[in-house]
């Protein structure tokens, strides 16, 4: 299985969707692939999550993570569906310890220093930084990178056209996660050619890095 930094550092950016209906998965998956996009983070938020995993990495080609993952229980659901990353919204040792005795690559979320002591002593090199821009943003990333210089942060949450190349400017930024590519209300609409645009449009900023 790829680790996780075959995951992050293929994909500048990572698209955080939400799922109402597995149908729409792999329509989902082939618009991003259009726009040059080739991972998704499918969110445990809704009930169809496994089975749109499931729908992604059985009938496309894109690289299928599960995000919201916030026990053991979604982490099995998600590994067995198909899911080939989790990605947690904050930092939990017994799922960190899981993915790592099971080589599942796993990216926990981690705001302040006492959580990124917990990753560096497990091994980690990446955390997702979430929710980013309630967080403090860069420069709260900034001040973290001081003490935790082997420690790359995916931020999430507040990320958009208008401040992504800022984010992946930073040396310690590895990649960036964001909602806005592939909306729940796109998704529901079945507008697959404006996720393909937007997937577009986000790579040639973060082309830019």
């Amino acid at each position: 299985m790829m680790d996780i930094d075959g995951v992050i550092q293929n994909n500048p950016l990572i698209p955080v969707v939400v799922l109402d209906d597995a149908k729409d998965a792999v329509a989902l998956a082939e618009a991003l692939l259009a726009g040059g996009i080739t991972t998704a983070e499918v969110t445990f938020r809704t009930d169809a999550a496994a089975a749109a995993i499931a729908q992604m990495s059985q009938h496309s080609d894109i690289l299928v993570g599960a995000g919201t993952v916030t026990n053991l229980e979604q982490a099995r659901t998600a590994i067995d569906s198909g899911a080939k990353y989790l990605v947690m919204p904050g930092y939990d040792q017994d799922l960190v310890d899981y993915c790592l005795a099971n080589q599942v690559p796993v990216l926990p979320g981690a705001t302040d220093a006492s959580w990124l002591m917990k990753a560096v002593n497990s091994g980690l090199h990446y955390v997702k930084f979430f929710p980013a821009e309630t967080s403090g943003g860069l420069p709260v990333i900034s001040a973290l990178s001081g003490p935790f210089p082997q420690m790359q942060f995916v931020p999430t949450g507040g990320i958009s056209t208008e401040n992504l190349a800022q984010y992946l400017a930073h040396p310690q930024v590895a990649a960036c996660g964001g909602s806005w590519v592939a909306t729940r209300q796109l998704i529901a609409q079945g507008d697959f050619s404006e996720i393909a645009a937007r997937a577009t449009a986000a790579l040639k900023i973060a082309a830019t890095r």
